[in-house]
């Protein structure tokens, strides 16, 4: 019965805007350099984006997730925002989760791991402060606050980086704890990455050779520049057997640029899931 009166809800509630799809919070990108002491650090996790608006869980894109009643019993009646997580290094099995159009068990398997309190008055710490307050008086198994650390500089963050992603994260957010919440990139909220990461086209298919003989050596992909590159590495039996479809959009992953300006040692990452990112 509470799965029928949420897809009569879905049914009934208005389409989100795309203004509301793009009024959240976005990440730049840190640059070596840039000073972070006294900022707050915390693990960038591999989930899936999702607001809670008080009433839906919505993604990046602006879609109502099809969350069981169940998973969302107990939320406060104020926004959050955060990721739908499982465990590191389980992107595509989340999505999985999430992108059904309807109830399921498999959302046992989430929880929902929050880095800002939006809407809500002072720095980081007393916007996160908020969800606190709440969870001790209405405690909800599902809702996490992610840790935040305070950065003592440069070399601090390059230590705990180094330590996350030897544990298989995907890199650390560093945010000014003063800053007001505001929506949009800013640049006082950056991503650290070992490496970059972008989209591309995939325009063609380059034969396997020696043990790959047979199947894909590696798909041609069409940058946004126009740009025309082979990305071989990080290719999976099943993607070499049965290659991403021409004019999909995949992510890969780079470590800088060659003096030409392309993609220093491209790897294949995912197919794309901008919704969900």
């Amino acid at each position: 019965m509470g799965y029928v009166l949420l897809l009569i809800a879905l049914l009934l509630a208005p389409p989100v805007s795309s203004q509301a799809a793009e009024a959240m919070l976005l990440l730049k990108t840190w640059q070596p350099g840039r000073p972070v002491q006294g900022w707050l650090m915390s693990e960038k996790l591999d989930g899936v984006r999702a607001r809670w608006d008080g009433h839906y869980l919505v993604s990046r894109g602006g879609h109502i997730f099809a969350a069981p009643d169940w998973f969302t019993e107990g939320f406060p009646p104020f926004a959050l925002d955060g990721e739908l997580w499982s465990r590191r290094g389980d992107f595509e099995h989340i999505v999985s989760i999430v992108r059904k159009k309807t109830p399921h068990a498999g959302w046992k398997q989430l929880t929902y791991q929050i880095f800002e309190v939006p809407d809500q008055p002072g720095g980081l710490l007393q916007r996160l402060k908020v969800l606190r307050s709440y969870l001790s008086r209405h405690p909800n198994q599902r809702i996490h606050i992610i840790e935040q650390k305070r950065c003592r500089g440069q070399a601090h963050l390059q230590a705990w980086l180094r330590q996350l992603v030897g544990q298989g994260a995907e890199g650390v957010v560093v945010r000014n704890p003063a800053t007001p919440y505001r929506t949009g990139r800013s640049n006082e909220s950056l991503k650290v990455k070992p490496y970059r990461d972008a989209e591309c086209e995939v325009v063609g298919y380059k034969a396997g050779k020696g043990k790959f003989k047979g199947l894909t050596g590696a798909l041609r992909c069409r940058m946004d520049n126009g740009g025309v590159i082979n990305i071989g590495s990080g290719l999976n039996q099943r993607l070499r057997t049965r290659p991403p479809a021409l004019g999909q959009i995949i992510t890969f992953k780079y470590y800088g640029l060659t003096k030409h300006g392309k993609p220093r040692h491209p790897v294949f990452l995912r197919l794309w899931q901008g919704d969900y990112r």
